[in-house]
């Protein structure tokens, strides 16, 4: 567990609600970590009605995509941070807006028709969208679920490795119906991005600072490439958790921020709209994963208060949590990469910290 830092906590509001609402979350959190319920943590952002309710950093071993470890962190404002697959979301909405500007075809246009260099087409690929490849729906063989990202067999890993990643993505041979069944695919977010720089003449880096983290406000970003150059466009985002939180509010507001709309309503609203199941809990829109959750003191047979909420998620324990009726984002960073109960300390911040406090 990482050393306690000094929270900043800017702008923070100071009403009655809210003061009492930050002291309940930085006690459940000081006592859970004392007690090594919650390991790891780097930073946690709490932003509710568009106030900063609470920010915390910590001190602790860092990883960077494509670089390894890289030490220990002291973790602030303005340290920027591994998203891992929180990049996915990212990729999604930068999918909108380059759709805005007629920069990338609809979801509704074939998925190979938008890769003619590759002459793919068939009758197994052709039914395949590119609403399919927003909602992870395409049926094609991959598999990066079963087997260790250490595991050269991980469809990933073997996508990374491949002369042509793309095609390799494309090749994939059909083993569903497209729409049917979920399944997690990197490949499908590594295909959006590349039609936006296709659409562009940018690489998602660039798209993304000047249409999207720029009109934010944020501060500086990375997002990792591979040895030849080509983004990690499912996993490669870095920018700081404070950063993170502002799409989070960007998400409440239907896109937009301050008097811009950054990206379109309809858009922020298509993303968020289940389209197929993951398991018995989650359900997925357009790269976020969608879900309900309960809290508050149950009443007879009820679970209490249940609330449809949003999540970008990624591995070793970075989350962004968008919970629309409560006006509430919850962005953290942690360092539990490769550990089986990476996904405990997320979910018991959002449990048994945060909702825990909401009165």
């Amino acid at each position: 567990m990482g050393t306690p830092i000094l929270p900043v906590l800017g702008q923070r509001s100071s009403t009655d609600t809210s003061d009492k609402f930050a002291s309940d979350v930085i006690r459940k959190l000081d006592q859970a970590m004392a007690e090594r319920r919650i390991w790891n943590l780097h930073g946690l952002v709490v932003v509710q009605n568009d106030n900063l309710i609470v920010e915390r950093y910590f001190e602790g071993q860092d990883h960077e995509r494509g670089v390894g470890d890289i030490g220990t962190v002291k973790f602030d404002a303005n340290t920027i941070h591994d998203l891992r697959s929180c990049s996915k979301s990212i990729v999604a909405l930068l999918y909108g807006i380059a759709l805005q500007f007629g920069k990338v075809p609809a979801p509704e246009v074939s998925l190979i028709s938008a890769f003619p260099e590759y002459d793919l087409a068939n009758e197994q690929r052709s039914p395949i969208t590119i609403h399919h490849a927003l909602s992870m729906t395409m049926g094609t063989d991959w598999d990066e679920t079963s087997l260790p990202y250490e595991d050269t067999r991980n469809s990933e890993i073997a996508m990374d490795s491949a002369p042509d990643r793309y095609r390799y993505i494309l090749e994939r041979p059909a083993i569903d119906t497209p729409g049917m069944h979920w399944t997690y695919c990197g490949g499908a977010t590594a295909l959006l991005a590349r039609l936006i720089s296709k659409g562009s003449g940018k690489s998602p880096h660039e798209f993304a600072r000047e249409f999207l983290f720029e009109p934010l406000g944020m501060g500086p970003t990375k997002w990792a490439t591979t040895q030849d150059g080509e983004p990690i466009a499912a996993s490669g985002a870095r920018m700081s958790v404070r950063d993170l939180a502002k799409i989070g509010t960007l998400m409440l507001h239907g896109g937009r921020h301050d008097d811009r709309q950054i990206v379109p309503a309809e858009w922020i609203r298509r993303c968020t709209t289940p389209t197929v199941s993951c398991d018995e809990l989650r359900r997925y829109g357009y790269q976020w994963f969608l879900l309900d959750v309960s809290f508050g003191k149950p009443k007879g047979w009820a679970v209490g208060r249940l609330e449809r909420m949003c999540m970008a998620q990624g591995e070793g324990g970075q989350r962004l949590y968008i919970i629309p009726a409560l006006q509430l984002v919850i962005a953290l960073t942690s360092g539990n990469y490769g550990t089986d109960d990476q996904g405990v300390p997320p979910t018991r911040i959002l449990r048994e910290v945060v909702l825990a406090s909401i009165s």
